[in-house]
This record gives C-alpha cells, sequence and structure tokens, in this order.
C-alpha cells in the first residue's frame, strides 16, 4: 500500500486547465454582453436586471434544450466551432414562439477529461450563437467527470430566459378557420433526427450534398429567427408561432392549434431542398416519415391572418428570410382536432 497523497489531478480532474478555460472563454463572452448584466463572468450565479421603464407587466419565459446526437457528428469531424450556435438556437428559437425576446443564456459543458481547445470552440460557438439572439452570455459550467464519458466526448445543455408584455404573449388562442400559415425556410436539418441522419451517413457518407462531404453539409447549425420574428412583431399581429423541432412538420404545428382547427399545408408550397433529397433518397425513408422526424425545410411556422399575408411574407423577405404561404387554418375533421392535412 503506498502512502503517496493523492490529488484531484491524479484522480482525473485538472482545476489548472479549468481556470486557464474561464480565462480564455472572458472575452468571447464579453462580446454578448448587455447592460442588463451586472456581473461578470466567474462568479456563483448571474444577474440581470430587467429595465424597469421597459415593462409594465413582464412575463418571463424560459427553455431548456441539447443537441441531441449531432454531438456524434461534431466528435465525428472533430469540428466544434459550430455546434454551440445549435445550442442556443434550439433553446432561444422555442422561447421566441411565446413572442419573448431572449435575454440572456447559460451553458453546461460536461466531459471526461477536458480539453480546454475544444471548451474554447465550443463557447465560442456559444457566444456566436447569443450574438445572433441578442442575448447575453452570462455563466455556465464546466463538468470534468472522469469515466462518465470516453476519451473525446462531450455533452451540452442550455438554458435560456427571455421577457414578453403579457399583453403580448402569443398563445395561439386567436387563431381561426381561415387564418394564412406561413413557412420560414430553415437551412438544414438543424439539431433533430440526428440518431436516423447518422444511419443515412453509414450507407451514404461518399455522396455529397450540394457540393460539400455529407456529413459537413449535416453539421451546418441551426437557423436562430429571433431578430426578422421579433422585427415582423413590430409590424405584423402573428397570432400563433411554432418551431419545427422533433417531430417534424406533423407534430409541432398542432402545439399551436386552439379549439376544433386543423392545419392544411399545400406540399407543393415550397422544395425541402437537398439535404431532405438525400436523406429520402439513400435512406429510403417514406414521406410521413420525413415529416414527422424532420423540418423539411420549414424550420418556423408563423400563423397570420389572411389579409396580412401579404406583407409579413414581405417583410419576412426584407430581414433575409426565405418564406413562403404554405397553408391555412380549417376546420377539424369531427373527431380528430389539431391535426395536419397534407394536400
Amino acid at each position: 500500500m503506498t502512502n503517496k497523497p493523492l490529488t484531484y489531478k491524479d484522480a482525473g480532474v485538472d482545476i489548472v486547465a479549468g481556470n486557464e478555460l474561464v480565462e480564455r472563454i472572458k472575452p468571447i463572452v464579453a462580446r454578448t454582453q448587455r447592460p442588463e448584466v451586472l456581473a461578470g463572468l466567474g462568479g456563483f450565479g448571474g444577474l440581470f436586471a430587467l429595465p424597469p421603464d421597459r415593462y409594465r407587466e413582464p412575463v418571463l419565459v424560459s427553455g431548456t434544450d441539447g443537441v441531441g446526437t449531432k454531438l456524434k457528428l461534431a466528435q465525428q469531424l472533430n469540428r466544434h466551432d459550430t455546434i454551440g450556435i445549435d445550442l442556443v438556437a434550439m433553446c432561444v428559437n422555442d422561447v421566441l414562439v411565446q413572442g419573448a425576446e431572449p435575454l440572456f443564456f447559460l451553458d453546461y459543458f460536461a466531459c471526461g477529461k477536458l480539453d480546454t481547445e475544444v471548451a474554447a470552440d465550443v463557447i465560442a460557438g456559444i457566444a456566436e450563437g447569443c450574438l445572433q439572439a441578442g442575448a447575453a452570455l452570462i455563466g455556465g459550467e464546466t463538468a470534468e467527470m472522469p469515466d462518465m464519458y470516453a476519451d473525446g466526448e462531450y455533452d451540452l445543455a442550455g438554458f435560456t430566459v427571455g421577457a414578453v408584455e403579457r399583453a403580448d404573449l402569443i398563445d395561439g388562442s386567436t387563431i381561426e378557420a381561415g387564418d394564412a400559415i406561413i413557412g420560414i425556410a430553415s437551412n438544414g436539418s438543424h439539431s433533430n433526427g440526428y440518431s436516423l441522419i447518422r444511419k443515412v451517413l453509414e450507407r451514404a457518407n461518399d455522396v455529397e450534398i450540394e457540393g460539400m462531404p455529407a456529413a459537413e453539409r449535416l453539421l451546418v447549425p441551426t437557423r436562430i429567427y429571433v431578430k426578422p420574428i421579433l422585427a415582423l412583431l413590430q409590424t405584423v399581429d402573428i397570432k400563433g408561432l411554432a418551431h419545427i423541432t422533433g417531430g417534424g412538420i406533423t407534430g409541432n404545428i398542432p402545439r399551436l392549434l386552439p379549439g376544433a382547427l386543423d392545419a392544411e399545408i399545400d406540399l407543393s408550397s415550397w422544395q425541402q431542398g437537398p439535404v431532405f433529397d438525400w436523406l429520402a433518397e439513400y435512406g429510403n425513408i417514406e414521406p410521413d416519415e420525413m415529416r414527422r422526424t424532420f423540418n423539411c425545410g420549414v424550420g418556423m411556422v408563423a400563423v397570420v391572418a389572411a389579409n396580412l399575408l401579404d406583407g409579413a411574407l414581405q417583410a419576412l423577405r426584407d430581414h433575409g428570410e426565405d418564406a413562403w404561404h404554405i397553408g391555412r387554418i380549417v376546420s377539424a375533421n369531427a373527431g380528430d382536432p389539431g391535426t395536419v392535412q397534407y394536400v
């Protein structure tokens, strides 16, 4: 039996590396700060003060998420600089659907052995996502846990808080038959369906998508819709929003439908794009399975009154978004309300 004193580093946790990471990311995080942030990185809690002159009756809207097995693809390609954008997007796009502006974000990075280069790349991506969303990165946690993760593996989770005036909450309650459904383009598979995507890659990894190696094209980060949607809200009454994530078009549009209403979607109104054509072909995936697994080219859905359709589409295009009139709200079939009908 040895009497050698044990250290935390002997157990696999490098405190010095963790401290070096914090110092390295401080200038990255500083780029995301907003005037409401009261404390810098390194405290026990992030501080954010709601401006008292901005809100009359503020409602806080929170969201948390990860990026699923898209992480496996990033680790396989040793590309860690964009997966943080995915993490932010999955959280901020969710709170956005209720009309909330994302205010701040926190992340959780867990690994078996801390690689400061990899961690710094990931957090730089998170900061970039926060910049795209206008949210401050006010804190996070880096957890080094030997034996929990294999070498080179890490996991990510994120959390955001947004705010909206109570009177401006978007809850779908005013949606009615005849309203128009707008689809706003995705830039690929975003961060959903990657357990199935990786199965397709096993079959067709050597087949390019849009002139890129398939795996690289599938690593393109999730689109963040915060700024164009918040701008649209300044001019158009949006009755409902749906972030098309896990469950695809089929599973997410019903989440915004109130009462005895259905969504009628015209499949000819947009092109799903090369990523989804590739998945359908090389995975031999049936259309119904595609639509309940992937966004199929539509990353966000908005419902507006029919007379506001043209103005809403133009406003979105003015902000650089591709958007289409993809359907309408209809009265539900008896006994089966809240579904998507494809025509």
